[in-house]
């Protein structure tokens, strides 16, 4: 199923995609979008009766698929072979040299998630080195605490883009990664969630243009660490909830690897394709525009 969070008839709703419609789906609440939808169908529950007939894509507004995670997203650093070589010297200076030893996991805060065709803020008081990082994401289904790898698939409820916004100096400023990770607005999130039954994220093509140019193109196969190890090291003493969301990291390509590096302007527009899953495109603007 390709199901997502739009906005039609002044209200927020859920629903599930086929072609270039989208049918409404019943649902008591719909303000935390698609997360009780994805904690309903983990626990086994029937995909709720539509609320109405089809309406036209073109009619609705998306948004994220889960405009309010219940915490944290967890993400993964250096987790491609091509990007971890191209910050070596950088981002990933002071990490350990055996990029398969452990994967590199931070956060960003929930509030950092908006919509689809969203503007993203440059924080140009605080940050001038903004960059874009292309990620596959996974969304937790069934929950659990100390998942094997050989289980882990069961744990995925299926797949969504995100663009895990960095504010670079900041990153490096402060010796860790979550508050260059954390800006409002750093984590566009959509355009839907495609369940595990129709979508394998662990084969699949990543790809990113900033105005048209692209930068980022890669497969997931080139993962260094895979879906299911990422699952099992998340929830390695951590309990895994329904709706969590583990990005899977970035490829090589991102604005801090040219040289000169290139930082994102106003009204850059960065545009994200995974093949399966759609496209993500968001507009970039100075604080205070």
């Amino acid at each position: 199923m390709r199901l997502v969070t739009f906005h039609h008839a002044g209200r927020r709703q859920v629903g599930s995609v086929l072609a270039d419609q989208v049918t409404p789906l019943t649902m008591a609440d719909a303000q935390d979008g698609l997360l009780p939808l994805v904690r309903h169908l983990a626990e086994g529950g029937a995909l709720p009766a539509a609320a109405g007939g089809p309406l036209p894509l073109s009619e609705v507004r998306l948004e994220a698929p889960l405009p309010h995670p219940r915490r944290n997203l967890f993400c993964v650093g250096r987790n491609y072979h091509a990007h971890a070589k191209e910050l070596r010297e950088t981002v990933f200076k002071d990490s350990p040299k055996d990029t398969q030893a452990w994967p590199i996991v931070f956060s960003k805060v929930p509030e950092t998630v908006v919509a689809p065709g969203s503007d993203v803020i440059l924080p140009n008081s605080v940050s001038t080195q903004i960059d874009y990082e292309a990620e596959l994401t996974i969304v937790i289904g069934r929950g659990g605490r100390n998942i094997p790898r050989e289980q882990a698939m069961l744990h995925v409820f299926g797949y969504t883009i995100i663009n895990d916004v960095t504010a670079r100096d900041v990153q490096m400023r402060h010796q860790q990664w979550d508050l260059g990770k954390s800006f409002d607005t750093f984590c566009p999130m959509g355009p839907a969630i495609v369940t595990a039954d129709e979508f394998d994220g662990r084969d699949t093509r990543v790809r990113c243009w900033v105005n048209d140019q692209l930068r980022q193109d890669a497969r997931t196969t080139d993962l260094i660490f895979d879906i299911p190890t990422l699952v099992e090291t998340c929830s390695r003493g951590i309990t895994l909830h329904p709706g969590d969301l583990i990005a899977t990291g970035t490829c090589a390509g991102v604005g801090m690897g040219f040289d000169p590096p290139r930082w994102l302007r106003h009204g850059d527009v960065v545009r994200i394709e995974i093949d399966g899953l759609g496209t993500l495109s968001n507009r970039f603007v100075d604080e205070g525009a």
